[in-house]
């Protein structure tokens, strides 16, 4: 044969050896066996539908939606009586089941059917809404609960394994990887989710998320969609969260959470550097309320949380999850670090969080002043510092190109102080920021509505 030909043949022969069976097994038994997991743990999950239930029809797609369904199997025209289809999964062998909050959301009657096709009538233990998680109780003795894992070895990567009803269609599986933890969503502060790209679909919610081990890891809640439907991102309640929301349902029918009142916002890189930290971690606490458990404590205003009961927070995200399960009444301890001051520990009594919510009205005086930094300001009025309960203040009227608006500060802002100290007028305001650099940004106090958050403003 001619070195020609030879080298013409030469794809062939590689193409054949990467296709030859040895190579195709290994590759195949580096796959999970999916098909073993759902043999083994599929009569662990239930159907759940309920009725009747007055239903608004589907939202449309909006962009970047968040959606945690109230979903019927196909829809329903608005104002009709429809069943709504979810899934859940059995916790305990005398037949208490974990589900969504949303999935049995005003049901009038809850109808549970296990892979075998019993069904049941369950009666609702307890529901709480903010971490989307109901606890229910079918009369049965020989149900097979499943094993309960632990979110914390989860990896970034790892393989998990959903199965639910989507759509109504009992008994489905749907596989995938973990994408991130720790996941924080608009109007979510008490939940830490796992986000994974498993395929879940209106009826999968309720549902659990199983590891490689059988174990259930999370409880599949919602997507982020732009259409409604499945694209690729779908959130869980981490399973050690729900189960100890389950245990409070089931001991006393409702959910006691731990609550500091205080706001809390992310460490930037401008801030990290403003307080001399290597990088950006923690949680910036933004504002301490007068009448919240933190106030009797030495915890202040400008501190960043860095650990709480001895675990490291790295996300501000992280801080209300942890709270929140925290028993009220029980003293907690923080380590924070405080500018000027570095490493310090404080102690605070932990309360119970309330459905209460307040709203504040911001006034808006407008004046004219300097326009350095791109800001336009103007001082507060004697009824305008009652209003924010501040001594000094200036309120920001307009921004333009530069330094503030790179800042992040926004108009109707109230810049209460600079490094610590109170900002009179002004002029003062100006006086302040001189004593600043570009290697150490001014951490200005802002008055945003309700709340305060903290901002890290360079002078060029």
């Amino acid at each position: 044969m001619s070195v020609a030909a030879a080298r013409a043949l030469l794809p062939f022969v590689v193409g054949a050896t990467l296709l030859a069976p040895t190579a195709l097994s290994a590759a195949t038994r580096e796959l999970p066996d999916f098909a073993a997991l759902v043999q083994a743990h599929g009569s662990e999950v239930v159907n759940i539908s309920t009725s009747p239930r007055h239903r608004d029809r589907a939202p449309e797609g909006n962009d970047d939606a968040l959606n945690a369904w109230p979903p019927g199997a196909f829809g329903a025209p608005n104002g009709r009586e429809v069943a709504s289809l979810g899934s859940g999964f059995v916790i305990s062998a005398d037949g208490y089941l974990l589900t969504c909050a949303h999935v049995v959301d005003g049901a009038g009657e809850i109808v549970v059917r296990l892979a075998d096709r019993r069904e049941y009538h369950a009666r609702m233990i307890g529901a709480d809404r903010r971490s989307d998680i109901a606890l229910l109780k079918v009369d049965a003795t020989d149900l097979r609960p499943v094993a309960i894992g632990d979110p914390q070895q989860l990896h970034v990567g790892d393989w998990v394994l959903a199965i639910g009803a989507p759509f109504g269609f009992d008994s489905s599986a749907t596989a995938g990887i973990v994408s991130a933890k720790g996941r924080s969503l608009p109007n979510e502060n008490y939940v830490s989710f796992l986000q994974t790209d498993v395929a879940i679909n209106p009826g999968n919610s309720g549902g659990p998320l199983f590891n490689l081990k059988g174990e259930v890891v999370g409880v599949n809640s919602q997507i982020y969609s732009r259409t409604g439907a499945f694209m690729g991102v779908s959130f869980a309640i981490p399973i050690d969260i729900a189960m100890r929301i389950a245990q409070q349902l089931r001991a006393q029918g409702g959910v006691h959470r731990g609550w500091l009142g205080v706001s809390l916002q992310e460490v930037t890189h401008g801030l990290a550097a403003a307080y001399g930290l290597d990088r950006p971690r923690g949680a910036l606490v933004a504002d301490v309320l007068p009448a919240g458990p933190a106030a009797g404590s030495d915890l202040k205003p400008g501190d960043i949380v860095l650990e709480y009961e001895g675990q490291p927070i790295g996300l501000s995200s992280e801080l209300p999850p942890l709270v929140g399960l925290t028993a009220p009444g029980s003293k907690a301890r923080f380590r924070v670090f405080r500018r000027n001051r570095g490493l310090i520990d404080v102690v605070a009594t932990v309360g119970e969080l309330r459905d209460e919510s307040t709203k504040v009205a911001l006034p808006s005086k407008r004046g004219d002043g300097g326009q350095r930094l791109g800001l336009v300001l103007s001082e507060l009025s004697s009824e305008q510092r009652k209003h924010y309960d501040l001594k000094g203040g200036v309120y920001v009227d307009d921004i333009m190109d530069g330094p503030a608006r790179n800042a992040g500060l926004r108009v109707g802002d109230v810049i209460a102080d600079v490094d610590g100290r109170s900002v009179g007028s002004v002029g003062a305001f100006y006086r302040l920021m001189a004593q600043s650099t570009s290697d150490r940004p001014a951490v200005l106090r802002v008055r945003r509505g309700a709340s305060a958050i903290y901002l890290a403003l360079s002078p060029r």
